[in-house]
């Protein structure tokens, strides 16, 4: 059959070709170009060498080939442009005939084209609230040409930036496209126009004029339940107050509330104390505030919509419309946030309230939204015949009487019932056994009195203090109790005042002091070792005990006088850098800061710092080992353990490939693990005298070497206490008799500013020695009071 090309396929346009006599059936299935596809269309004409493949079934473009010669596609089109498409932007006009002032609307579209198979489609995005039906307006479908040339369907050439298209009676102009689209034009020569702004919608232009003349500057608003969920529990507090002085009234205190989830507004009255008012102190419920206030309006005088009568005269032929332009109704404006604000006047139903304050919520939030900075609050108008205002924390005790304590006197006048002091109970958890002991000598115009020995204690639990006397042989006092545990004002207070007194705090105690206790004076002169330690790791709390502190004031005084200061320390030694450790007697540095410094540094603080850089050093604490093996064998026998190969097998578990040496941890857990009849100090000693390596680990034959009962005969020994007696831990006593004077000028960071002189071949330096720190004198605060035998002494003198 033969068809007319442009011809609609009609009776009377097919022709039979008389000059086709053979018939021969069609083969469905083919090859072409190396891919297997289903023959069900007519098979191509050949391709040109300058033109594209075009499918017969198609009509005729009736342009020339816009590829250069052998560059098309050697594929079918389907194939060569699956998923393909050019994107543009377009828009049209639609005509108006209901809006004023708006001739048309300009609705802006997509303009698809699939390259596979020329098909268009136009697509207009959806706007919200646009009022019209959007989305797809030409489905996807091959569209023809506009007349005369209407027996032709549109290409790809007939697309372009700044042209105008007629498809179905609707002209498009074109405004841009995406980049793909530009890039695939300029690619096949057609060249592509830069992008054209499009015409302004006059529907929307009048909408905005429309919303300005509203004063609708402020942005969309939310959707009441989504501005709920989002400021919830969010409430912004001012304080105000409303000048009511009248012949009978007052300035009435106020705190507006204004909920943000909602946009309502609460206001409550403050009422001052004794000022005649009492009951609710809501001033105004919770709702929305009216801008203005004209008086009560009439039942029926605000209606949400306005009635035309448009006939009848009488009750009974009446016939009404609603109005839509709602002639004579008034909107209703009122209080926002954007209205509150410090110095505002708002109208509470004919009440001029006044903003005064805002609390730190409501500042923050101004702040981060509107950028204010400035809350300086108002002042609130009073009267002359007002009150005073009430405040709980002024409120004057009468004064001390004597009897009791103080805190007894307080219960009294605060309540009927009075109810015993409370302790500080978490104080008491943390503090219970915590003493700090110091060493007294009292001073008295009575000779006899100047030799006694005292011992203070301070009681951290409660800051409670108590003396104890020791009894010294033929001194004609017994010893014992000297003052009973109790808590001691600080001296100068008046006794009968209305304000608490101050009492003794464990800052006031340190050696070199002088107090007066039950006026007693005491001159603290020594402590033992628990007091300077907890002193010295406490330095916050007790000034004498902090280096820091300490090293800026002898810095301060000796940075004039440090070459005196030197000299009296170390005289003689004119090359002291060159000195790698030079070690002074506590005595002569003690002599050399207070000659210079004089009663600007106590003697604590100058023990703090003898003991800081103290050239000494504890003995390390050494276990005899045939001694704590055979307390090991003892306990082995008493507990009749055998368990020997288990523990052998757990090491293997935990150590598979062997290793000769194990930390000290695994050890431990193995230990506890396979409950050895071993308390944890004597683990603890066995531990400590087993053979080590360089990383510090323990070596598992010596280990079972050591606990092996069958080899060899262990001596015999009575059971011992493993903590005390086992290998006793003697306490180092005698820290800072020897200080190391290199480390000392070194943390001090002065210049000595020395003379040059010759250098000593031995090693002595006037007074002062380089020599270990074992060879030395013992210091004045340990010499003439042991701290161990000042405690003993204490407590055979207690008991």
């Amino acid at each position: 059959m033969l068809r007319i090309p442009g011809m609609p396929l009609l009776p009377g346009t097919l022709f039979r070709d008389v000059s086709k006599g053979h018939y021969p059936k069609p083969q469905s299935l083919s090859n072409f170009q190396g891919l297997s596809m289903l023959n069900d269309r007519q098979q191509p004409p050949p391709a040109d060498s300058g033109s594209v493949t075009v499918d017969i079934s198609c009509p005729p473009v009736g342009a020339s080939s816009i590829y250069p010669p052998r560059s098309g596609p050697r594929m079918p089109p389907w194939l060569a442009y699956d998923k393909k498409v050019l994107c543009f932007n377009a828009y049209f006009k639609q005509t108006l005939q209901e809006v004023y002032h708006a001739p048309y609307l300009v609705r802006k579209v997509k303009i698809y084209y699939y390259l596979e198979d020329g098909t268009l489609e136009i697509y207009e995005p959806r706007v919200d609230n646009s009022g019209i039906v959007q989305g797809c307006v030409v489905h996807r479908q091959r569209v023809q040409k506009a007349p005369p040339c209407d027996n032709e369907f549109m290409s790809l050439i007939d697309l372009n930036v700044d042209q105008t298209v007629q498809i179905f009676d609707r002209q498009y102009h074109i405004t841009n496209c995406d980049p793909f689209t530009r890039d695939f034009l300029n690619k096949r020569g057609i060249t592509v126009p830069d992008p054209v702004k499009s015409p302004c919608d006059p529907t929307e232009t009048q909408r905005k004029r429309e919303q300005q003349k509203r004063g609708g500057n402020s942005g969309p608003k939310n959707h009441p339940f989504a501005q709920f969920l989002k400021f919830d529990r969010q409430i912004l507090k001012f304080q105000a107050y409303w000048d009511d002085r009248t012949e009978f009234g007052d300035v009435r205190k106020l705190e507006v509330c204004y909920y943000l989830a909602d946009d309502t507004i609460e206001i409550k009255e403050q009422h001052i104390r004794n000022s005649g008012r009492d009951g609710p102190t809501v001033f105004l419920k919770r709702g929305r505030l009216a801008r203005e206030f004209e008086g009560l309006t009439l039942p029926g005088q605000m209606t949400p919509m306005t009635l035309l009568n448009v006939l009848g005269t009488n009750m009974r032929n009446v016939r009404y419309c609603v109005d839509p332009l709602n002639t004579g109704y008034k909107e209703i404006h009122y209080y926002s946030e954007r209205d509150l604000q410090i110095g505002s006047v708002i109208n509470v139903y004919g009440r001029a309230v006044v903003i005064t304050e805002l609390d730190p919520f409501t500042q923050q939030y101004y702040r981060q939204k509107y950028g204010i900075q400035e809350f300086t609050p108002l002042a609130i108008p009073t009267r002359t015949d007002d009150c005073a205002d009430h405040r709980k924390g002024e409120r004057i005790l009468p004064p001390f009487n004597g009897w009791g304590s103080y805190e007894d006197s307080v219960g009294n006048c605060i309540s009927v019932e009075p109810k015993p002091p409370r302790s500080d109970f978490k104080k008491f958890i943390k503090y219970d056994r915590y003493v700090l002991r110091f060493g007294a000598k009292m001073l008295s115009t009575i000779k006899a009195n100047c030799e006694r020995i005292f011992v203070i204690s301070y009681y951290l639990a409660d800051d409670t203090l108590q003396i104890q006397e020791i009894a010294v042989r033929n001194s004609g006092f017994l010893g014992g109790e000297f003052m009973k545990r109790t808590r001691l004002e600080l001296p100068g207070q008046e006794r009968f005042s209305c304000k608490q007194p101050q009492y003794y705090m464990p800052w006031n105690f340190f050696i070199g002091s002088t107090m007066s206790l039950k006026d007693f004076i005491f001159h603290i002169v020594s402590a033992d070792e628990y007091t300077l330690m907890y002193m010295e790791h406490h330095p916050e709390q007790f000034g004498q005990a902090n280096v820091l502190v300490i090293m800026e004031k002898v810095r301060c005084g000796l940075k004039s006088r440090m070459a005196e200061f030197v000299g009296s320390c170390v005289p003689d030694c004119n090359d002291l850098e060159n000195k790698r450790d030079v070690f002074v007697t506590f005595e002569s540095f003690k002599g050399a800061l207070i000659g210079i410094i004089g009663n600007l540094i106590s003697d604590h603080e100058i023990i703090t710092l003898c003991r800081h850089f103290s050239a000494e050093k504890s003995a390390p604490h050494a276990c005899d080992r045939a001694t704590v093996r055979a307390a090991a064998h003892l306990e082995l026998k008493r507990a009749l353990w055998n368990a020997r190969d288990d523990l052998m097998e757990h090491f293997h578990h935990i150590n598979p490939t062997n290793q000769p040496f194990l930390p000290e941890s695994k050890v431990r857990s193995a230990l506890r693990g396979c409950r050895l009849p071993f308390s944890l100090e004597l683990i603890d000693n066995i531990l400590s005298i087993l053979n080590r390596n360089e990383c510090d680990d323990i070596e598992v034959c010596d280990l079972m070497n050591f606990i092996d009962v069958s080899c060899g005969k262990g001596c015999n020994m009575l059971p011992v206490n493993h903590a005390f007696e086992l290998c006793p831990k003697i306490p180092f006593l005698n820290k800072g008799r020897m200080v190391n004077f290199t480390c000392f000028l070194r943390d001090l960071k002065l210049p000595l500013n020395l003379p040059a002189g010759g250098e000593k071949k031995n090693d002595t330096i006037g007074e002062a020695r380089i020599m270990p720190p074992s060879l030395g004198s013992e210091p004045e605060f340990q010499k003439h009071d042991n701290p161990h035998e000042m405690g003993e002494m204490a407590a055979k003198a207690h008991g």
